[in-house]
């Protein structure tokens, strides 16, 4: 079932405003009479000229609203200077609906330049249909896609400039839920590493539970990928750091680590350079981004950590990927935890929590319980040691620093930080980063 249609008029010239009119009445007559209860809501997407808010000036081909009673509060005109503004200023309205099935209804020659915006500005979670405007005449057409034609390939060139228009579009946008925070640690030397744990706050995502500086984009979630790379850029210009130059790694969940320089696995949790310049990263929202540097051979990586993760020992095969590769000694690596999940709010089936118990009863709370506390940074710190990292050289401000500044439980702090374990399937995600100077 279709629950949104858009109207895509935007690049219809004024001096066909008696033709439109008609086009567009028979389009939302269409919509009125063969709609499920409720009507889907409707937007129709027009240029907004320049200038013309402030002259007074008025699209006068839209029809009187008020002649579509069954669309009264469904029915929208949303008015840009770029295709790109006027369909972001739809996708806003789509997602704080929660809506996802939407047909499109356009010229046909604006179908393949359409489709390009769309791959750009929406994820797998939307599903489009598109018909011709000048063809609206039945039922079926606003419940059943109609089979598509052979794709068309859309030049480079305009490819290209769609891409422009977008990032620019995207630029102009307010940062939202205040300014762009990064926490440092002292531990690891500025003087040698730039390094950072992003925050949630000083981006452009508007999704409540993606607001406001969302690092990463999937087929399951609603921030496109342009949108969590104009948040990177916003990231790395307050940072330092060359978004172009920026890795992150491919989560998998479990123990394997990408050198730098070499084939690049499928997947991995773990990454390890010595090349200046080249900024790694690993994401977390409730597990750990985990930062290490050695001031010593001027190596560094970057691990992310979940329960998973934490137990197949990713950390410590981040450190003996550099000790393989780089000649670090274990001694001098240092290591701080980013902001995770503490053992306040973490839970875990008892079958899972049994793992943790072996490595430290104290990793565990209520463990007789179905679903014990689970403290997977007491868990990590506890390997790292194990494995030749002096407790000195580990940063879990939780236990060291009583004004936690970096290792704070992320369900406890909606305001700065994301959690899947808080808000579900939708989650935000942020980022530790850490990258030689040259």
């Amino acid at each position: 079932m279709v629950e949104a249609v858009l109207i895509d008029l935007f690049s219809l010239p004024a001096n066909l405003q008696n033709n439109i009119q008609g086009l567009l009445c028979n389009v939302l007559e269409t919509i009125e009479k063969w709609s499920s209860i409720p009507a889907p809501f409707v937007y129709v997407m027009c240029c907004q000229r320049q200038g013309s808010e402030r002259n007074g000036e008025q699209v006068s081909f839209l029809p009187a609203l008020g002649d579509f009673q069954s669309l009264k509060g469904r029915l929208e005109v949303v008015r840009a200077l770029t295709t790109a503004a006027a369909l972001y200023t739809v996708k806003q309205r789509l997602d704080e609906k929660d809506l996802s099935i939407i047909k499109v209804i356009l010229p046909t020659l604006r179908k393949d330049l359409m489709k390009v915006y769309i791959d750009h500005l929406f994820t797998a979670v939307y599903q489009f249909e598109f018909e011709d405007l000048q063809v609206a005449s039945d039922c079926e057409n606003l419940q059943i896609a109609e089979p598509r034609s052979e794709e068309q390939t859309v030049p480079t060139q305009d490819v290209a400039l769609i891409r422009s228009e977008i990032q620019m579009y995207l630029e102009s946008l307010p940062s939202l839920k205040g300014e762009l925070t990064v926490l440092r640690s002292s531990l690891i030397p500025d003087d040698i590493f730039l390094h950072g744990f992003s925050t949630r706050t000083g981006g452009i995502s508007y999704i409540p539970t993606l607001s406001s500086c969302n690092l990463f984009s999937s087929s399951k979630r609603r921030d496109p990928q342009v949108v969590v790379k104009e948040n990177l850029r916003r990231l790395a210009n307050a940072a330092g750091f060359n978004p172009e130059t920026f890795r992150r790694v491919k989560i998998d969940h479990a123990n394997a680590v990408y050198i730098m320089g070499k084939t690049e696995p499928d997947s991995y949790d773990g990454i390890v350079t010595n090349q200046k310049g080249v900024t790694i990263a690993a994401p977390g929202a409730d597990c750990i981004p985990v930062l290490f540097a050695d001031p010593v051979r001027k190596a560094c990586g970057a691990a992310h950590s979940g329960w998973k993760g934490t137990l197949l020992g990713v950390s410590m095969a981040t450190v003996n990927a550099m000790v393989s590769e780089y000649g670090c000694n274990v001694k001098d690596i240092l290591v701080v935890l980013g902001p995770s999940v503490g053992p306040c709010c973490y839970k875990l089936p008892h079958e899972s929590a049994k793992e943790f118990h072996r490595i430290d009863p104290k990793c565990v709370r209520l463990f007789d319980s179905a679903s014990p506390y689970i403290d997977i940074r007491r868990a990590t710190r506890i390997l790292l040691e194990s494995g030749g990292i002096l407790p000195e050289n580990i940063q879990d401000d939780s236990v060291t620093d009583q004004n936690q500044n970096i290792t704070f439980c992320t369900a406890c702090h909606p305001d700065k930080f994301y959690s899947h374990f808080r808000d579900g399937t939708n989650f935000g995600t942020q980022i530790g980063f850490i990258s030689i100077k040259d």
